[in-house]
């Protein structure tokens, strides 16, 4: 058990909805309230951001919930200068607790002279006295390697699998799960094998960056309800186009899993006109108005998840129990 008395959250701007959930799941799961240490987050007139932290840390067990989402700077200047106000407060451990990990998505060297952005981010994070990390879905496995610190890098598809066994009720015998590239057939694989489904694959060629020049469906869709798995969705382009693929090879009907829904225009708008039946993706970014107002989009909580892993953490035991469905489903009863 930890020394300290209670774990403490501190929030950032980032996803507010999202840390006034974990806390009351917190309250709900300790019979504690767990609040959010005040704290102001804010601006000067030149785009200074300014970190002042009202409650005493001084010993404290800190958890700072940001995810680096749009605008990703921004974001991820706040958790640096957050995590800095509570070293120098001398808080006992700092936790970044980071939902959606930005930059994720440039974690190798693609071509000459360019960057590992991933890498420069996790030696910000740990310069800055951060000491555990805790997220959901990185892009690729390997980032955790970038850090020097602990990385629980939590799964989305346990949460999947129950929204599935809920929502397709009796049809389980006609989902067929798909990849919408071979890279991300191990995330698929993990959230066939939890709902023992088939797998498929969208097999894409691309001529240049963001452009797609032909599509080919690994595996027979005929007259199954697909569900297409990825970790991001960023202008849907070339989701929307998959679902249009599959359902051209003879597929009954195309939904979407998606962790992290960056959703840039035009998303919502394709989204909306496109094919498929409905996307769901998580809370790790909050959802903006034309999210919420697109009527095939829904958005399943993580807050439960992020909950439980936290008091983990902070009492020192397994996070990676969180995985299995019979740990999982309690958290989750009743919000499925």
């Amino acid at each position: 058990m930890s020394l300290t008395k209670e774990p403490k959250l501190i929030a950032g701007n980032a996803n507010m909805p999202l840390a006034k959930a974990i806390a009351r799941r917190m309250s709900l799961h300790r019979g504690v309230s767990q609040g959010l240490v005040e704290a102001r987050v804010e601006r000067f007139n030149d785009g200074e951001i300014f970190v002042e932290v009202f409650d005493n840390v001084r010993g404290e067990d800190m958890f700072i919930i940001q995810s680096t989402s749009n605008p990703a700077n921004d974001n991820l200047m706040e958790l640096l200068i957050m995590a800095d106000a509570l070293r120098r407060s001398s808080a006992k451990r700092i936790t970044a607790v980071i939902p959606y990990f930005g930059y994720a998505r440039q974690d190798r060297r693609s071509k000459a002279r360019t960057p590992i952005s991933a890498k420069l981010v996790a030696n910000m994070l740990v310069g800055t006295g951060i000491e555990r990390v805790l997220t959901m879905d990185l892009h690729a496995a390997q980032i955790q390697g970038f850090f020097d610190i602990p990385v629980d890098n939590l799964y989305a598809s346990p949460i999947f699998a129950l929204d599935i066994q809920h929502h397709f009720k009796g049809e389980l015998d006609d989902v067929l799960v798909i990849s919408p590239d071979v890279g991300g057939v191990a995330r698929a694989h993990e959230l066939a094998k939890r709902i023992n489904a088939p797998l498929a694959i969208v097999d894409k060629r691309r001529e240049k960056a963001g452009e797609v020049s032909e599509m080919t469906v690994i595996g027979d869709v005929k007259g199954k309800k697909c569900i297409i798995v990825d970790d991001i969705c960023d202008t849907a382009g070339t989701l929307c186009k998959a679902a249009e693929v599959i359902l051209e090879n003879g597929a009954a009907e195309v939904h979407s899993y998606i962790t992290h829904g960056v959703l840039s225009a035009p998303a919502c708008e394709r989204i909306t006109n496109s094919v498929m039946k409905s996307l769901v993706i998580t809370d790790t970014i909050a959802a903006t108005p034309e999210v919420k107002n697109t009527p095939n989009i829904r958005v399943v909580p993580t807050a439960p998840m992020f909950a439980q892993s936290i008091l983990n953490i902070w009492n020192g035991t397994s996070v990676s129990s969180l995985f299995d469905t019979e740990m999982l489903e309690p958290i989750y009863e009743g919000m499925f």
